[in-house]
Order: structure tokens, then sequence, then C-alpha cells
């Protein structure tokens, strides 16, 4: 397990399902259209069971915008909240690819803050289907939960759940990699 201390809160990696996370809330890598799909997306509607697609339909008849987020009600899922975020499609890096990833997590994070989370576990999102380089994407990802950290404190814990070693691995080299840059060390 890697983790990383950001002033109160922690950063933590592990290998595993998201579905099975018992913290506040998880992070859905959804589509636009909020309409189920393949990969975290399915497992999540799979092991939440229907609630959760009929809640989305009710609330968010118009979907999400790529690089914002919505949140529901968990289903069937250990977890309290599922927090839908719409990463963006990598089309080479040179369609605003990074900001929008940026601005999915923040927004995932400000909706956890604003419903009381104080734990939430997210996956690698836009790295799957949507194509985006997963050192990039981990980095990105990264960067963007330790920036919220230091500005809000919270939440506590931001666990990402990564389903294979090697996409763990990658993660774990770019928080290694930015624990160094500003002078930190994880603690493991």
């Amino acid at each position: 397990m890697n983790r990383w201390q950001v002033g109160n809160a922690v950063i933590e990696l592990v290998q595993g399902d998201i579905t099975q996370q018992d913290t506040d809330a998880i992070v859905n890598a959804a589509n636009a259209q909020l309409a189920g799909g393949g990969g975290v997306d399915g497992a999540i509607h799979r092991a939440g069971g229907p609630q959760i697609m009929e809640e989305t339909r009710r609330r968010y008849p118009q979907g999400c915008p790529t690089g914002q987020a919505v949140i529901t009600g968990a289903g069937r899922l250990p977890c309290r909240y599922v927090i839908h975020a719409v990463g963006p499609r990598w089309r080479g890096g040179q369609h605003n690819e990074e900001s929008l990833l940026r601005s999915a997590y923040r927004r995932s994070l400000e909706l956890a803050v604003e419903n009381q989370c104080a734990s939430v576990a997210f996956p690698a999102i836009s790295a799957g289907i949507y194509g985006y380089p997963m050192p990039d994407a981990a980095r990105v990802a990264l960067e963007t939960v330790r920036d919220f950290l230091q500005q809000h404190g919270r939440p506590a814990l931001v666990r990402f759940v990564l389903f294979t070693r090697d996409t763990l691995e990658q993660f774990a080299q770019q928080l290694q990699l930015l624990a160094e840059e500003h002078g930190t060390s994880q603690a493991d």
C-alpha cells in the first residue's frame, strides 16, 4: 500500500475493486449521458443495482458535461454516495484534456466535501477506454488531489482504487515523484 500525508489528509493507493470500498463515497468514471457503460461505470451500476441509474435519470436528465461531476445515492454498494465524474476522451492532448480531467477530479472532491464525506475512492478517470495515457492520467489525478487537500484540508482520506497491478505501479511512481518534488516522503 502506498500512502502520502498531505497536511491532515492522506492520499492512498490500493489495488482492488472500487465497488467494495467502504469509503463514504466512490467516484464513477461516467459518460456524459450518465447512461451506464463498461469498465468501472458498468461495474458500479451492476453492483449498486438499478436505483443508481433511476436516480441519475430522474435528477440529471441532461446528463453531465465533460469535466464535471454529479452525485447520487449508492444503491446496494457499501458506500453512501456515488459521484459520477465525466473525464475527457484522449484526443492527442491538444483539446483541453488536462484541464477537463483536473476539473472532473476537483468537482468530485467538492461534492464529497459538500456532502460531508470524510473519505472518497477514485478510479483512474479517463485512463481506460477513454485512452488517456496512464502516466499522465496518474500525474494529473495526484496533483489535483494534492492541491485540493492543501487548500481545503479534506476529505481526510482520498483513496485511488486501481484495478490492475500495472496501474497501481504507475500511480505509485507518480506519487513518489510528487513526494520527492515537494521534499516529503511517502508514509508506507
